[in-house]
C-alpha cells in the first residue's frame, strides 16, 4: 500500500516558512548482542483476528489489549485473543480512503490516558493529515476528540501516517514527501515545510511554529526545547528529513534505538537506524539519494545520513513495511534481529546489526499478503497485519 505509485491529481498550494537549511550531526545505532544464531529462527503465523484492512497495532500502558486500527476509520480491542466487536474508536463518517489515504495509525499516552489517531480527511479539504487526540477511559475514545496538528497533502500518496511516542515521551510523527513521484516540490531536503520529515512534539496545548501554516486549521502543542531547530533556520517540529515515506518506525525496547523503515522509488527500499541519544537533524538523503544510490542525478548531501540495510526491487519487491528489533523470549534466536517485509512480496525477513551495518539478512519463512504492518505486545512478542484481513502473531515454528 505505502509506495505504490497511483495516479494522482496536479498539487495544491502549500504554505512554507521561508527559511534555509542547517546541517545538524548525527549518532550510530547503540550495538547490541548477536541472537544465538538466526538461520535457527524458525517462525510460523497464528491468525488471532480478521479485521477490514487493518493497518496498525497500538498498545497501552498496563493493558494487555492489542488495538487495532482499520483503514476505514475504526479501532478494535483484541482482549484475552478475543476481538472486541464494539470499536474502541469509530470515526470512518471523517476519514478518507482513496490510495493510500485512511486510518494510518494510532498511539497511546505514555500514561495511558488519551488515544492520538493519524488520519487523512474528507473534508478541508479533502485528504489532509490530521492528528487528533481523544481522553481514553473506560476502555474506549471519549468526547470529540483535540486537534493537535494538521498538515495539508498536495497529493493523494505518500501520507506516512504512523505514531509513535518515544521513550523520552515526545510524540513523533512520519511524514510523507507529499506524494506523486520523485518528490516534484522538493519537500524531502525543505526544512521549512513539514512533508518529508520525522516531527518530534510534545502534544501538550502550545504553540505550534511550521504547524501553524501547515493544514486548513491551526492545531495546539508544544514543541520539545531540544528539537534540533529551534533557535536555527527550519521548522521547529522537524527531527529528521531527507525522508520519501516512513511506512512504519519503532523504538528498539532495550537500546532505545529508532528503526525506520523508508519507501523507496522505483529502485530501492532502505533502512534507517538512529542511535539513542541522538540530537536529531539526520538527513537521510531523499530526493537526492534512493538508498545509497543517487536518484535523478543526484548527490549525497553533505549531512547524509546511510541506511544501514537496503533491497532492491528485483524478484517483486515493491514497497518496505519498517517492523521492530525482536526482544520477546518465545524465540530465543530472533533475539535482537529486527523483523520487517515488503508489501508486494510479504516474505517476513530479519537482520542483526554488526559494525553499525546489516548482517546475517535472512527470509524468516512466513509469508503475508499484501503486509501492512507489524505491532509487538508489552512481552516483545510481534505481531503483523495484512490488508487482506489478517492479524496474526508472529510464533515458534
Amino acid at each position: 500500500m505505502a509506495g505504490l505509485e497511483t495516479p494522482v491529481p496536479s498539487p495544491t498550494a502549500t504554505a512554507q516558512h521561508s527559511r534555509s537549511s542547517a546541517t545538524v550531526s548525527f549518532s550510530t545505532p547503540t550495538p547490541t548482542p548477536q541472537p544465538a544464531d538466526l538461520a535457527d529462527a524458525h517462525t510460523t503465523l497464528t491468525r488471532i483476528a480478521s479485521l477490514s484492512e487493518p493497518l496498525a497495532i497500538a498498545i497501552r500502558t498496563s493493558d494487555p489489549a492489542l488495538y487495532v486500527a482499520e483503514k476505514g476509520g475504526t479501532i478494535h480491542a483484541i482482549r484475552s485473543g478475543l476481538l472486541d466487536p464494539t470499536p474502541v474508536l469509530d470515526i470512518s463518517s471523517e476519514v478518507s480512503t482513496g490510495s493510500e489515504q485512511g486510518l494510518l495509525g494510532l498511539a497511546f499516552s505514555p500514561d495511558g490516558s488519551h488515544l492520538y489517531v493519524n488520519f487523512t480527511n474528507k473534508s478541508g479539504p479533502a485528504g489532509d493529515t490530521v492528528i487528533r487526540e481523544y481522553t481514553f477511559s473506560g476502555g474506549r475514545a471519549t468526547g470529540t476528540g483535540r486537534l493537535v496538528l494538521t498538515q495539508t497533502q498536495p497529493f493523494a500518496n505518500h501520507n506516512g501516517g504512523n505514531l509513535v511516542f518515544g521513550p523520552d515521551g515526545y510524540l513523533y510523527i512520519g511524514l510523507g514527501d507529499g506524494g506523486s513521484g520523485g518528490d516534484p516540490m522538493g519537500n524531502g531536503q525543505n526544512l521549512n515545510t513539514l512533508l518529508g520529515k520525522m516531527l518530534r512534539i510534545d502534544p501538550k496545548p502550545g504553540t505550534p511554529d511550521c504547524g501553524a501554516h501547515s493544514g486548513s486549521a491551526p492545531g495546539s502543542y508544544t514543541i520539545p526545547p531540544t528539537n534540533p531547530f529551534v533557535g536555527k533556520a527550519g521548522c521547529d517540529e522537524i527531527w529528521a528529513y531527507g525522508l520519501r515515506n516512513p511506512w512504519r518506525y519503532s523504538f528498539d525496547k532495550t537500546t532505545k534505538d529508532l528503526w525506520i523503515g523508508d519507501v523507496g522509488q522505483d529502485s530501492w527500499e532502505e533502512v534507517d537506524v538512529q542511535g539513542a541519544g541522538g540530537r536529531g537533524g539526520d538527513n537521510y538523503g531523499w530526493n537526492r539519494m534512493e538508498g545509497t544510490h543517487s536518484y535523478n542525478g543526484g548527490t549525497p548531501p553533505p549531512s547524509h545520513h546511510p541506511p544501514v540495510y537496503e533491497y532492491s526491487h528485483d524478484s517483486g519487491n515493491c514497497s518496505i513495511t519498517g517492523g521492530y528489533v525482536y526482544r520477546g523470549t518465545r524465540i530465543p534466536n530472533l533475539a535482537g534481529a529486527y523483523v520487517f517485509g515488503d508489501f508486494c512480496v510479504g516474505r517476513l525477513r530479519a537482520f542483526v546489526l554488526h559494525g553499525g551495518r546489516a548482517a546475517n539478512q535472512r527470509f524468516l519463512g512466513p509469508q503475508v499478503n499484501q503486509l501492512s504492518s507489524f505491532g509487538q505486545d508489552g512481552n516483545g512478542e510481534l505481531y503483523v497485519t495484512s490488508l487482506d484481513g489478517g492479524v496474526y502473531r508472529i510464533d515458534p515454528a
